[in-house]
């Protein structure tokens, strides 16, 4: 199909709230292109997730493919790709836990944001068919952070201290070495002198 352009920041579709599908479009050979370019799209950014809303498409429609293994956020589950149509999404338990997130549409920048951690998510596949996933961890935060796009929000709208929104490059240089030591010291048990 075709790579679309990603529309960053400042773009009014990032701000508006998305229109559902209706049970006649999904099926349809439209969707199924749009789908087919969110795909493509996708992949050619490097990306995890993908909203509709972030190719200009107002409408309630995200992808979401992990490909799982231990990452900087812990060992993460894969999901293969999945597409969501209408998606909802209910809060199970409210504790929260933060992370540096980034963002296709806000580029070159990170943020730290916290967020539930046991998210269920109710959503159509494109047949029409009901799916529900069960999120803990990273993963709760991956779908929180997609589906905010189809509520005209994004991950800057979560920070809490301004202090934690920085560039990708300094995020590297400065703040991924100290997450990194905090990690191991988390996970190395003290040593006995």
């Amino acid at each position: 199909m075709a790579v679309r352009k990603i529309i960053r920041m400042g773009h009014p579709t990032l701000r508006q709230v998305s229109r559902e599908l209706e049970a006649r479009e999904i099926g349809c050979d439209e969707v199924h292109r749009l789908v087919a370019d969110m795909i493509d799209t996708l992949h050619d950014y490097g990306g995890i997730g993908l909203a509709a809303p972030q190719i200009n498409e107002p409408v309630r429609l995200a992808i979401i493919e992990i490909a799982g293994g231990q990452t900087r956020y812990g060992d993460v589950d894969s999901l293969p790709l999945t597409v969501f149509v209408n998606p909802s999404i209910e809060v199970v338990q409210t504790t929260t836990a933060g992370y540096w997130e980034g963002c296709l549409s806000v580029p070159v920048l990170r943020g730290f944001v916290e967020r539930p951690q046991h998210v269920k998510v109710t959503s159509k596949n494109l047949r029409g068919e009901e799916q529900n996933h069960e999120l803990e961890g990273f993963l709760a935060t991956i779908f929180q952070h997609e589906f905010d796009h189809l509520d005209g929000k994004l991950y800057i709208d979560h920070i809490t201290d301004s202090t934690k929104l920085v560039f990708d490059e300094e995020y590297e240089r400065y703040v991924l070495p100290v997450e990194e030591a905090r990690l191991m010291s988390r996970d190395c048990p003290p040593t006995n002198s």
